[in-house]
């Protein structure tokens, strides 16, 4: 069975965004270089065409919402992510739409409303989306050590989503942020395996 039967997310492999989707052209293209990167990815994994065209769809879909209101978001996200950060809840609200829509690909929705935050039960599509975007080359900060992840991928893609959520972590710590359980639990999984 094609892992990308459905519409949306067949439409999304191919860089049509649903309607509902709310993104400047700056975003759209940050989108299509994450999706850019999932694929090759995933060719160099050797992965059929049905899981080449799921990981295209979540480089498209993972910031569909990005642009909207937090607020706008916080209602129509499940009660247990309505609590996130502001900046995070795009994610989980991306995930229930697909969810609302018919997809039923839980690997996919669960990647695509983990991909900002992590989670320690991301499966290889969600570390990959996790990790491509921070990694994705239109970014600019860092860019040697950023290129130099790229270039470890995805052959080392536990090592190279380890550093990103420890950098990741240090940032937090550095300003005397909270950590959030998430994050700190997807840390505690990558150092044990």
């Amino acid at each position: 069975m094609n892992n990308c039967q459905h519409p949306l997310i067949e439409a999304a492999a191919q860089g049509t965004l649903p309607e509902w989707a709310a993104v400047s052209p700056g975003r759209r293209a940050h989108m299509a270089r994450v999706s850019e990167l999932l694929d090759a990815w995933a060719a160099a994994l050797g992965l059929p065409e049905s899981e080449r065209c799921r990981w295209r769809a979540a480089g498209f879909l993972h910031d569909a919402l990005r642009e909207v209101a937090p607020d706008a978001l916080r209602a129509k996200v499940p009660r247990a992510q309505s609590s996130l950060p502001g900046p995070i809840l795009h994610g989980p609200a991306v995930a229930e739409r697909l969810r609302a829509q018919g997809v039923l690909d839980g690997e996919l929705l669960f990647a695509l409303a983990y991909h900002t935050l992590g989670n320690a039960s991301l499966g290889t599509l969600g570390r990959a989306l996790y990790v491509a975007d921070f990694l994705e080359p239109g970014r600019d900060f860092m860019p040697e050590w950023r290129e130099g992840l790229r270039a470890r991928m995805p052959a080392e893609l536990d090592s190279v989503t380890r550093e990103i959520v420890g950098a990741r972590i240090r940032y937090v710590v550095d300003r005397g942020l909270d950590l959030l359980p998430d994050i700190v639990e997807f840390w505690n999984v990558l150092v044990t395996e």
